[in-house]
């Protein structure tokens, strides 16, 4: 990753994706000084190093930011000594023709995808990295889940239904945040879980889509400390104690 940064035509491709996420080839040569062959090679050089994800819609092949490894930095290092300046990292925007916005976190962890689920799905497990809260559902197609604080069980934080379930690969849920009155305005959007083996680890990808052009960032800004402590939980055992991390433990 360090290597990937220390370009700086890398850093501005990068810069790009901030103002714009999901960009095609074409769209981001027109804003680097050289040919199509040379951008070509340093999105690359950033997908290898995780920073960049693709995913196609229809013909156009789109290049999202991926902040997921530059949050571990951040958690490594960076939160032993200025938490209070970092608190989290900065909204990342693109706009969709549909007004609609869609962002892709991408995560590699080593573990088994039977292992990876459970760590989903098993409300003990998901509350030691989702902020402390429990969720608890069947894990049925159309079944409903609810997120919830142990503190205060009756006040539900998150809510929706399962709309697809297919374990250990695939996981598609609607998505309703109510833990303020200004989150609960944004109304319904959709998350997808997808996990795909890799050797031996998996590559856990994590889409949140149908959100309102604009959205409020409190919706999907704490998904790359999720996958961080995630992560941590399978690869470690242990827990991240980020202040945001322990927001309802």
């Amino acid at each position: 990753m360090f290597r990937a940064l220390a370009d700086p035509t890398r850093r501005s491709l990068l810069d790009e994706l901030f103002e714009q996420d999901g960009q095609t080839l074409s769209a981001l040569e027109q804003r680097c000084p050289m040919t199509r062959f040379g951008v070509m090679k340093h999105l690359q050089q950033l997908e290898d190093a995780g920073l960049v994800v693709t995913r196609r819609h229809g013909r156009q092949k789109l290049h999202y930011l991926n902040p997921v490894p530059i949050r571990l930095v951040h958690d490594r290092w960076v939160s032993k000594y200025a938490e209070r300046w970092v608190a989290a990292l900065s909204e990342l925007k693109h706009d969709l023709e549909d007004t609609t916005m869609e962002k892709i976190f991408e995560i590699y962890i080593k573990t088994s995808p039977e292992r990876l689920w459970e760590a989903i799905t098993n409300p003990d497990l998901r509350r030691k990295y989702t902020f402390g809260l429990t969720v608890e559902s069947v894990w049925k197609t159309g079944s409903h889940y609810r997120g919830i604080t142990p503190q205060t069980p009756q006040l539900t934080i998150i809510e929706g239904d399962n709309l697809e379930v297919d374990p250990p690969r695939k996981l598609v849920q609607s998505f309703n945040a109510l833990w303020s009155d200004d989150v609960k305005s944004e109304g319904t959007s959709r998350v997808t879980w997808q996990i795909e083996q890799i050797a031996d680890s998996c590559r856990l990808s994590v889409t949140h889509d149908q959100l309102r052009e604009g959205a409020n960032g409190e919706i999907y800004g704490g998904w790359p400390m999720i996958l961080s402590g995630l992560k941590t939980l399978l690869e470690t055992g242990e827990t991240l104690t980020t202040p945001g991390s322990l927001m309802y433990a």
